[in-house]
């Protein structure tokens, strides 16, 4: 059905916010059935690119399951970075970092982690306090590894002060060690 409107969109004209709806109900399919590569071509097929910015925009706050948001804030970065504010680039480069962490999560317990998605320093922070110390191994090696030269409201800096955080927490013990006498 998408695609004989998008051949109807050809032939008659259709309002700017009707194309942006079409287009983002379809690419919004796609990326839920996981058909990256015909989202990455849908994307492509548009002409102008301040309806692909809108498209994607659109698509990625209507809060679609993991691997779309991820495509989709992947897409924005690579495609729409200069066209972005400061605060919205930094808002998507935080969603693409935290959906890359919580894919390194195993997939069972990414439901209980993916409301901090857009949020991956808090993410990072909910793990130590849960006690999954080889999850935050991974995650902060990730984070790592994808942090240079990103501006994404938090930096390498912040991640290493949260881990001493929590490090020192960990050896602060509220009582006194004293030895028993007999």
């Amino acid at each position: 059905d998408y695609e004989l409107c998008e051949e109807w969109e050809h032939l008659y004209p259709v309002s700017r916010e009707d194309l942006i709806n079409l287009h983002c109900k379809h690419l919004l399919h796609l990326l839920e059935i996981g058909d990256m590569e015909k989202a990455l071509q849908l994307l492509q097929r548009i002409e102008d690119p301040g309806i692909c910015l809108a498209i994607s925009e659109q698509s990625l706050d209507q809060h679609p399951n993991l691997a779309a948001s991820h495509f989709l804030a992947d897409y924005l970065t690579a495609h729409f970075y200069v066209n972005l504010t400061t605060a919205r680039r930094n808002e998507i480069q935080a969603l693409y970092m935290g959906s890359k962490v919580l894919l390194t999560l195993p997939e069972l317990s990414r439901v209980n982690y993916v409301h901090l998605s857009s949020r991956p320093l808090l993410m990072l922070e909910q793990l130590l306090m849960n006690m999954k110390v080889d999850w935050v191994a991974v995650a902060v090696q990730t984070l790592h590894q994808h942090l240079t030269g990103q501006e994404i409201g938090f930096t390498v800096e912040d991640i290493d002060n949260l881990l001493s955080k929590y490090a020192e927490k960990a050896l602060n013990f509220p009582f006194s060690l004293k030895e028993k006498r007999s």
